[in-house]
């Protein structure tokens, strides 16, 4: 299979007005990555060249397809006039040439690389036509594949099926291959003789036969890797699969998780053997978690990496640029946005580190925060190791602590305190004696008036 070159056309022209939304259907996201990238990102396991077809006005679309695959061919299907019109608006990449053309629908996201290699092999052994079949437990509203013996006759749609044929139980999944050498004499053949005035891709079945070639059909191993998007419901649909697939895939790898179906990943979270994951943690993009770590209940999680040993949460955020080195405590309602917390550190009640380094072994103490942001340029804070920071002190960047160094509770750090240092920034105390009795005694009075008078 690998000797044989691969043409695959994605089609990404819908325009998904059913979703209720201006966004276009193919870039709506599950787990992180837009519907279109999960189908390149199969693609792209395969090996094969890439030509996607989209509409017209559908930059933000193309824009999406050449960052995840800068080398793909990207079509406009002017006017929709059906699956072969729509593959056909990639001629020059078709006239390129290929062993094997595959046709894919970028709203049909939970394609396997696996699936797309098996809808090959056929032509690979001399079928001029693969088609992607599927048992759906109600089949209702699918086009039905007919055959005898191991050959596709044709594929009936329902509205045109016989009682007979209704009752086929193996339906089209709408994912084709093609033998290159007779795609474009197949595609060209399909006309528009039918009640919608559309070119149907699933004419290409009878014309092969027709010409002597055999069509075949390749059945998926599991049906969801099928199901399509065109309604919100059906987004979240896909989006469950998604998540029980990534979810196992853990399991499997040996993350721990008490209650999987309460924890939400991304496409691509990262996670080490021997990580216990809690209830309802939420992974965003561009996390990778190491062995041995611990990410307790309801914290969130994005663009972050945590260190071998490190314990997040409960309730912990850590956004974008947050890298936690080994056996560092983050504690609950701890925030970590740009900043880099080294071995054993530890910051474990109510506080904000952004744009920082937090050096190793130091301990950050409930309410503090680093004052990064000045409105309209943010600055550094940097904590020696070792350092302890008392609670409730505001750093306002830029600052340095030095190693080792002490910052008195409720301190306002304004300038930078030496290695072993201690800085103690906060008005001075007063106490008077008795002020609290004489205070109630008066209010009690104006009270007592007060009630006289009404």
């Amino acid at each position: 299979m690998s000797a044989r070159s691969c043409l695959t056309v994605v089609l990404a022209a819908g325009e998904g007005t059913r979703m209720r939304s201006s966004r276009p259907k193919v870039l709506h996201a599950i787990a992180g990555r837009p519907l279109v990238g999960h189908v390149l990102a199969a693609v792209q396991a395969t090996g094969s060249r890439v030509a996607v077809v989209v509409g017209p006005n559908a930059d933000a679309v193309t824009a999406a397809v050449t960052a995840q695959v800068p080398d793909a061919a990207v079509f406009i299907q002017a006017e929709r006039r059906g699956t072969a019109h729509a593959v056909l608006a990639a001629r020059a990449a078709l006239e390129a040439g290929a062993d094997d053309i595959l046709v894919a629908f970028a709203d049909t996201p939970l394609i396997r690389p696996e699936t797309l290699a098996a809808l090959r092999a056929p032509l690979a052994a001399g079928a001029a036509v693969s088609v992607l079949g599927f048992r759906p437990a109600d089949p209702t509203g699918y086009g039905r594949l007919v055959t005898t013996g191991d050959d596709l006759v044709a594929i009936r749609e329902e509205k045109d099926a016989s009682a007979g044929e209704k009752a086929i139980r193996l339906c089209n999944a709408g994912l084709m291959g093609i033998s290159g050498a007779h795609a474009l004499a197949l595609l060209d053949r399909i006309d528009a003789n039918n009640a919608k005035g559309e070119f149907y891709l699933t004419d290409v079945v009878e014309l092969a036969r027709k010409a002597g070639l055999r069509a075949v059909v390749t059945e998926a191993a599991d049906d969801s890797e099928v199901l399509g998007v065109n309604t919100q419901a059906q987004l979240a649909e896909v989006g469950a699969v998604l998540q029980q697939r990534l979810r196992t895939a853990l399991l499997d790898a040996g993350v721990t998780m008490a209650a999987p179906e309460t924890v939400h990943l991304a496409w691509d979270t990262r996670i080490a053997r021997d990580v216990t994951i809690e209830p309802y943690v939420v992974f965003g993009t561009g996390v990778s978690v190491a062995e041995g770590a611990v990410i307790r209940a309801f914290s969130h999680l994005e663009g972050a990496t945590v260190g071998p040993g490190a314990t997040v949460g409960p309730y912990a955020r850590l956004r974008p640029g947050a890298v936690l080195e080994r056996d560092v405590h983050i504690g609950n309602f701890v925030e970590i946005k740009a900043a880099t917390v080294e071995a054993g550190a530890k910051a474990n009640h109510l506080t904000y580190i952004g744009d920082a380094r937090i050096g190793a072994k130091a301990n950050i103490g409930a309410g503090t925060i680093t004052c990064n942001y000045d409105g309209i340029l943010k600055h550094k804070t940097d904590i020696g190791a070792g350092a302890f920071i008392g609670s409730n002190s505001s750093l306002v960047a830029p600052v340095k602590i030095g190693d080792g160094a002490y910052v008195g509770s409720g301190s306002v750090i304004t300038a930078d305190v030496p290695a072993d240092g201690l800085a103690v920034a906060r008005g001075k105390q007063s106490v008077k004696e008795g002020w609290a009795a004489r205070w109630r005694a008066v209010m009690a009075a104006k009270k007592a008036a007060a009630k006289k008078k009404s």
